[in-house]
């Protein structure tokens, strides 16, 4: 089976919403794209068009050997074959249509990277969750707005994808506040899986000795990251 359609990935079809997501990147003739997921390459044209170099990464090698040639003209186009967030890629700007699957580990991944901003289209749900306020979140929440200034841009209806998904999808505009090491995303996501529990009973799970009763729900984002500094690496 096709490694896109495993991961879930719909094809975006719309050259007038690439043209969209690339001018909402502010990218430069001095940046430097990464795009993950390079998939038929409706974005990577563009994306060339305005940058300095495009860094672009696909793990289907049908797809990869189909850009390589498509777009063997694009001078300032890099195609890596293989898995994108394993790639060690010094970068400016993320911009990305990537699969659904991957949408939680695009985060996680985006909060320990090193770039100024990024573009990403997600499930329309997935950017509502991103967003979600103090009684709604969930630890990718709490880890996105601690990393990022977030808004979503636009919501693109499911007419625009091949095959159709089930769902709308939302462009989602990334800009970085601070980046979190991977110790502190396992601790948060960690801590998320007690939500219930009050801070002293957390505690005593992790091997701290907390005199709290308060509970993870009733904490801003800043103390929940102050609270998962404390907690012993995993």
């Amino acid at each position: 089976m096709n490694i896109r359609k495993q991961l879930g990935q719909n094809f975006l079809n719309s050259k007038s919403i690439a043209k969209f997501i690339v001018n909402s990147a502010n990218i430069s003739k001095n940046d430097i794209v990464y795009e993950i997921g390079i998939g038929k390459g409706i974005l990577t044209p563009f994306l060339c068009e305005q940058s300095k170099n495009v860094i672009s990464a696909e793990k289907d090698f049908r797809l990869y050997e189909e850009c390589l040639q498509k777009f063997s003209n694009l001078k300032n186009l890099k195609i890596i074959h293989g898995d994108g967030f394993k790639q060690n890629q010094k970068f400016d700007i993320f911009v990305s249509n990537l699969p659904y699957s991957e949408s939680k580990k695009a985060i996680q991944w985006m909060l320990m990277n090193d770039f100024s901003h990024g573009i990403v289209m997600v499930q329309h749900d997935f950017a509502n969750k991103l967003l979600a306020n103090k009684h709604d979140r969930k630890a990718i929440s709490v880890l996105a707005q601690t990393g990022f200034e977030m808004k979503i841009l636009k919501t693109i209806g499911k007419e625009n994808f091949t095959p159709q998904p089930k769902i709308n999808s939302s462009i989602m505009s990334f800009v970085r506040k601070t980046t979190l090491s991977k110790e502190i995303i396992q601790s948060v996501n960690l801590m998320f899986s007690f939500r219930r529990k009050k801070l002293q009973n957390i505690g005593k799970k992790l091997g701290l000795e907390i005199e709290s009763n308060e509970r993870l729900e009733e904490m801003n984002n800043y103390e929940i990251i102050k609270f998962a500094k404390n907690i012993k690496k995993i």
